[in-house]
């Protein structure tokens, strides 16, 4: 489990702003990790502010919601850049599902951490090919801290790094929850993607 970091006292901590990554496959609990963090924050009366991507409303509009079905309160927006026109006066900044965010999440990032903000990203960092997705591996490169958890393959039982997808579709960014995606472990994603050829 992660510790968070603990300065020496308040005003260190609003001087030393830092980025932390949580990445992982489809169901590996990332969201859940995210709103934890964020509530212990609260807990220790630090003020919080989330962002998620605007066009992701699996669950609710404006709300995070983990596959356990645990909420919190976000604000969406359509880029990354809202994120530094919305942010209010607040200590710790969330950011969710950060892989659908184009290249300006880096810099939002950075502008956060740097001004003092512990800035925390939950995104998936492979795309159902098990490619890097999006910008997440240049954050993970740019944070102080990167937590990746793992998930249960669906097929074996094992630890799942995969987000394997169930159809034949081809694009990059498909939105779904179980009814498109199992987490697999490399060795059954690789088999279903064998499967898929084999019988067209």
């Amino acid at each position: 489990m992660f510790i968070e970091p603990a300065p020496q006292n308040y005003s260190e901590f609003m001087t030393t702003g830092w980025i932390e990554i949580i990445c992982g496959s489809m169901f590996s609990g990332k969201t859940e990790e995210l709103i934890r963090r964020l509530n212990r924050a609260k807990i220790a009366r630090l003020k919080t502010q989330i962002f998620k991507p605007s066009f992701d409303s699996r669950y609710a509009v404006a709300d995070i919601v983990s596959h356990n079905e645990n909420v919190i309160q976000s604000t969406p927006v359509d880029e990354a850049g809202d994120i530094l026109r919305l942010i209010e006066d607040c200590d710790i900044v969330g950011i969710d599902e950060a892989q659908f965010f184009g290249e300006d999440i880096m810099r939002v990032c950075n502008e956060l951490a740097n001004s003092g903000k512990r800035v925390i990203v939950a995104g998936l960092d492979m795309d159902y090919e098990g490619k890097p997705f999006g910008y997440m591996p240049q954050l993970m490169s740019m944070a102080e801290y990167v937590t990746k958890v793992h998930a249960v393959c669906m097929v074996c039982g094992g630890e799942a790094s995969y987000s394997y997808r169930l159809s034949k579709d081809k694009e990059q960014v498909l939105l779904g929850e179980a009814d498109k995606y199992e987490a697999r472990c490399r060795r059954c994603n690789n088999l279903g993607e064998k499967a898929k050829y084999l019988h067209p």
